[in-house]
């Protein structure tokens, strides 16, 4: 083996896997399709620049918890009846405006933090589906009456995923969460059993400072890496998953249209916003509302890419658990809309 092969073994070994996967993604765009590179690396640009806020608000937050010691505090406002916990936490996710990739560095903090996963998983699925502006513009473009309809589904599924992770977390399947490495790579049990005394002026205290510098910092490249990988997946997937190709896949009529709708939604990934007049079209087109229904569900909770980030951050248990809870939720809701549409 020549000195060069060997100095690229070594350096390949040091840099990170999906950072390696993303510059080589990245390399072999610039070569293929010099301008869908350009175009990808604004898009992904744009799209972690719009999720800056959030993302420094909750590597903030949970690093401030981590080094103050109320992580413990936060914790235990989570330690109340699970059933209350679930509801409020679904009703609160159709309430906040996240998409599937921007909720992630939330969901990461709260579960480093000690919060169940039951409610976490609540908040999670509601959350990308319904927020004040989209049920004004799904109202707007859908109507109504599909936008009220939708709303209730982002609670509903929310509620089947937070009851439904209460009814397998009993076997101890989601005793361990997180993924080693992120937060405290476990569910922060510890956190409500041993809290430590909080000192809010963390900053006073050398050691608590080490901790809120390490934690940030180790947040911020975990979630940005996984984050920009995300979106470059997207980028790419609206270039070269053309709306068209969807239309084809989940036009028609009845429950196996439902079905289909979910299968592609599941997957694909269309903005909340921008699949709206794609949906719209569809319906005018004939195809069931029911299946319109679906689609926008099913894509809005997760995607290729949201799908990405959450197997870097959740133990394979809860991912498999989020996406069959989306899947199962999107399927039902569709269905139930088309009988009553």
């Amino acid at each position: 083996m020549t000195s060069i092969a060997l100095a690229t073994r070594r350096i390949a070994g040091r840099i990170d896997p999906a950072l390696l996967a993303l510059l080589l993604g990245f390399a072999v765009l610039a070569m293929l399709a010099p301008s869908q590179a350009v175009e990808s690396l604004r898009f992904t640009g744009d799209a972690l620049l719009g999720v800056s806020l959030f993302l420094a608000l909750s590597i903030g937050v949970a690093a401030y918890a981590k080094a103050s010691g109320a992580d413990g505090l936060i914790a235990r406002a989570f330690t109340g009846s699970p059933a209350t916990m679930v509801v409020l936490a679904a009703l609160m996710g159709a309430l906040s405006p996240f998409c599937s990739c921007g909720v992630i560095p939330l969901i990461a903090a709260l579960l480093a933090m000690g919060v169940p996963l039951a409610p976490v998983m609540a908040f999670w699925l509601a959350s990308p589906l319904m927020d004040p502006s989209m049920f004004l513009l799904t109202a707007g473009t859908l109507g109504t009456g599909f936008a009220l309809f939708k709303a209730v589904s982002a609670i509903a599924i929310g509620l089947l995923g937070g009851f439904g992770t209460l009814a397998l977390g009993r076997s101890g399947l989601f005793a361990e969460p997180l993924r080693e490495g992120v937060g405290n790579g476990g569910c922060g049990g510890s956190t409500v059993r041993s809290p430590k005394q909080v000192a809010w002026r963390f900053w006073d205290e050398p050691a608590r400072r080490d901790r809120f510098a390490r934690n940030a910092l180790d947040n911020a490249l975990f979630l940005g890496k996984w984050l920009t990988v995300a979106f470059f997946l997207e980028s790419l997937m609206l270039a070269y998953v053309p709306a068209e190709t969807v239309s084809s896949l989940i036009g028609g009529d009845g429950w196996l249209t439902v079905l289909g709708a979910t299968a592609v939604g599941v997957p694909a990934y269309l903005n909340g916003y921008a699949a709206l007049p794609l949906v719209g079209g569809l319906i005018e087109q004939g195809m069931a509302p029911g299946a319109g229904m679906a689609f926008l569900l099913a894509g809005g909770v997760s995607s290729i890419p949201a799908a990405i980030a959450v197997w870097a951050l959740a133990r394979p248990p809860v991912f498999a658990a989020y996406l069959g809870f989306a899947f199962l939720g999107a399927f039902a809701m569709g269905t139930i809309y088309g009988l009553v549409a």
